[in-house]
């Protein structure tokens, strides 16, 4: 007689995502409402269960083992169709069955443009509720391909494989200075950058490559120093300041250029153009529904 296989319960499965997303027992305890000594049981017994150890831990640190970054995406589609399980039951009216969407961004086009927009997009589809994550772009496709978010949006060139996507927005990029700044010391060829702080996110010069993109391979762009600040707020309020240049996305800098504060630097230079994406994982159980959304999304003019 063949032995039946035990299966895992729901609520231990829910507790396994929630430590996989937090990396802490402690913190992931709490998003769960259950001491720490019943959600260290709870992990204990999916392990027991399944037969594999899903995390490492030491006194410092939790870690998924490869048993577990294998059991987050099927984990989170069986608590998704368990959800979706009482959802059809309760269901008596036809009307489309609700859903959610973990939707990541980074934070300048998450306050900028998504926030603003949550009311109409649940107005356009009410049965649709829509959460946001903010990160950078790798730590959101870290997130996508653990299911931890649904989608991200991003500008970034993704070199991963097994992603799907749609367009949303173009994005255009300008090179820019304050204008007392260039007032006092004009940059108007190459040589002339040795005089000036370059700024940018990240010593990879994400933003300066679109300006590089357009140049003579090899040509070399001395700045006097780099400074890297992490996100493009922090970019244009120190390129604001007049404490360097910087290339930065035209839709965020257009009122600034507008009024005067910042100025084009070789504005006969065309940067490339890009696109905004929304972006998520091939095969995803909710790909028509991301794809309504990205529709949607395109529909709205960024601001």
């Amino acid at each position: 007689m063949t032995d039946i296989p035990r299966l895992p319960d729901l609520e231990s499965l829910r507790c396994f995502l929630a430590a996989a997303r937090h990396l802490s027992f402690r913190v992931a305890a709490r998003a769960v409402a259950l001491s720490p000594a019943a959600f260290s049981d709870r992990i204990q017994r999916l392990e027991d269960t399944l037969g594999a150890s899903l995390f490492d831990r030491t006194t410092r640190r939790v870690a998924l083992t490869a048993a577990g970054e294998r059991l987050v995406p099927e984990a989170q589609r069986c608590l998704d169709q368990a959800r979706r399980c009482g959802e059809v039951a309760r269901r008596e009216d036809g009307a489309p069955m609700p859903y959610e969407l973990t939707i990541g961004t980074r934070f300048e086009l998450g306050l900028s443009w998504l926030v603003p927009a949550l009311d109409a997009l649940e107005a356009a589809r009410p049965e649709r509720r829509i959460h946001l994550s903010f990160g950078d772009t790798p730590d959101l496709v870290r997130q996508a391909q653990r299911d931890v978010i649904d989608a991200f949006i991003s500008s970034a060139r993704l070199s991963d494989a097994g992603f799907s996507y749609a367009r949303l927005h173009e994005e255009r990029y300008v090179f820019v200075g304050e204008r007392r700044l260039l007032a006092c010391r004009p940059l108007a060829r190459r040589d002339d950058c040795a005089a000036f702080t370059l700024l940018d996110v990240h010593r990879d010069l994400p933003l300066f490559r679109y300006f590089l993109d357009t140049r003579p391979g090899g040509e070399d762009w001395a700045f006097r120093r780099v400074e890297y600040l992490g996100t493009i707020g922090a970019v244009r309020l120190r390129a604001l300041a007049g404490a360097g240049v910087a290339v930065l996305p035209h839709y965020f800098v257009k009122e600034d250029l507008r009024r005067g504060r910042l100025l084009p630097i070789l504005p006969r230079v065309k940067l490339p153009i890009d696109w905004f994406r929304l972006v998520w994982r091939e095969g995803h159980p909710r790909d028509a529904a991301l794809r309504k959304l990205a529709e949607d999304l395109a529909a709205r003019p960024l601001r």
